[in-house]
């Protein structure tokens, strides 16, 4: 009897333990599956977002009717293949070409495939803009097989979004629009589309980053996944575990497992209504090149903390021109909006109404101060263009005069200044990524006339720790921060 009641205890204090564990860990013999919101009976109100993600089946069963497939067919005209013939131009056997090569098809099918998803119940549709471009046909694959030929309503490369449209005299289903801005790092995610022309797929997974910059354009803020997006997913949607479209599956990295990137929704959003309307997105345009605040440049410029976008060059009649912006200012706020880095800005402005006035606030030469401008609408930016000493002991740099041989030779048509024409190996200006033939505009805010006066300008700040020089390259301004030794 004292064994058997040994053993009751020892079972009791082993289940009073694991239940204790549970709570610590929240565990729970059985899991309830949520989705929607948690409007399914019996949901526990207060269960953690740790649990089981969704009711993925549940998930899939109601928004795939409204994820479609998108194939388009682009016509290539061919010519005749171009055969080097060794009697030189003229040909005497271009009749036997032409006979033996006449069969060639002159025009040729080229056919991709892509995803897209319903957004309203006449017909819209969103997708890449890449999976549509320069299609002659597009066709539209629902659910159940059913197949229309879609018209191209809108679109816009910069986003690579586009908005097209098939007509079906019943209402279709369509997928509700999420908040991608409050979207969270480990959030489960949801990826819905076509890889590889097999039909509907889903696959899971968790928001890996937020605002990834891959170099696809000039509003890049991407959306990071490890749900599995494959050839084919383009355009397709990427689901919260509300059901709600939260991404447009957009890219993937060859060769890397789990690492997918999906356009947010929101931006998407921005742009729908002038898509719908006007088939293109006007956007505002302030004519500034902005670069990242370094430390270094920070330092230079009397500027406290690292956040704002530095004005690398004006354009010239431009907005910002026009308003008194100037190279070397750094634009912290624009219209009410915290500019944190080069990123922020041009998205900022882009959404921003062409006629515009609004305030920018920007610090120059260590004071803040605001400036009214006039935003105009962006139409493609104009060409860009507001307007040998040997330091090889010091910052590593030889330069020397502009003179019409070396303005040839690099093909410079100012001649104000100094061109780059050596760096030392591992010196502070090659660590700063200084180039040969670029040309020195600037050394810390001076302007520069010629080698005599960058001689003397380098004098005098042989002694600060950072030296800035505005510099010329290509037919881009920079700013470049060079530490001295």
């Amino acid at each position: 009897m004292i064994r058997k009641s040994r053993v009751v205890v020892l079972v009791l204090a082993a289940v009073a333990a694991g239940l204790v564990l549970s709570a610590a860990f929240n565990l729970s013999p059985i899991t309830s599956a949520r989705f929607l919101g948690d409007t399914e009976k019996g949901a526990a109100s207060a269960e953690p977002s740790r649990m089981l993600p969704a009711d993925i089946p549940g998930l899939f069963k109601e928004v795939s009717p409204a994820v479609v497939n998108i194939s388009t067919t682009q016509v290539v005209r061919m010519g005749r293949p171009r055969i080097r013939s060794p009697f030189g131009q003229q040909d005497p056997f271009d009749d036997f070409w032409n006979n033996f090569f006449g069969n060639v098809p002159r025009e040729q099918k080229r056919k991709s495939l892509g995803s897209g998803f319903i957004v309203s119940a006449d017909g819209y549709i969103l997708t890449n803009n890449h999976v549509v471009e320069k299609a002659d046909e597009v066709t539209v694959t629902l659910l159940d097989k059913e197949e229309f030929k879609a018209e191209v309503v809108g679109t816009d490369p910069k986003t690579d979004i586009a908005l097209i449209k098939i007509r079906n005299g019943n209402k279709l289903p369509f997928v509700r629009l999420g908040d991608s801005e409050s979207l969270e790092v480990g959030e489960w995610v949801f990826a819905i589309g076509n890889p590889f022309g097999l039909g509907h797929t889903i696959t899971a997974g968790i928001v890996s980053a937020k605002g990834r910059i891959i170099g696809s354009g000039p509003y890049d803020d991407f959306i990071q996944t490890d749900a599995s997006i494959n050839p084919g997913n383009s355009g397709g949607p990427l689901f919260n575990r509300k059901g709600e479209v939260v991404g447009i599956n957009t890219a993937i990295i060859q060769g890397g497992q789990g690492i997918g990137f999906a356009t947010p929704i929101h931006l998407a959003k921005s742009v729908l209504g002038q898509l719908k309307e006007k088939g293109k997105v006007t956007r505002g345009w302030l004519g500034v090149y902005i670069q990242r605040l370094t430390p270094e440049m920070a330092e230079s410029l009397h500027i406290s903390g690292r956040k704002g976008a530095l004005v690398a060059d004006v354009t010239r009649d431009g907005p910002a021109e026009k308003a008194g912006i100037r190279s070397g200012d750094v634009i912290v706020e624009f219209d009410g909006k915290t500019v944190s880095d080069e990123h922020d800005l041009p998205q900022i402005v882009a959404t921003t109404r062409p006629g515009m006035k609004v305030e920018v606030k920007l610090i120059r030469d260590g004071k803040e101060t605001t400036i009214p401008v006039t935003i105009a609408e962006m139409e493609g930016e104009p060409a860009k263009r507001a307007g040998g000493s040997d330091l090889t002991k010091g910052l590593g740099l030889t330069v020397q005069d502009i003179t019409p041989q070396v303005a040839r030779h690099f093909e410079i048509e100012n001649r104000k200044g100094v061109v780059v024409t050596a760096i030392e190996a591992g010196s502070p200006a090659d660590d700063a990524g200084f180039q040969e033939g670029d040309i020195i505009r600037q050394v810390n805010r001076k302007p520069l006339k010629d080698a005599a006066e960058f001689r003397n300008l380098s004098g005098k700040v042989k002694d600060e720790k950072t030296v800035l020089f505005l510099v010329e390259r290509g037919d881009a301004r920079i700013f470049i921060a060079v530490k001295n030794r």
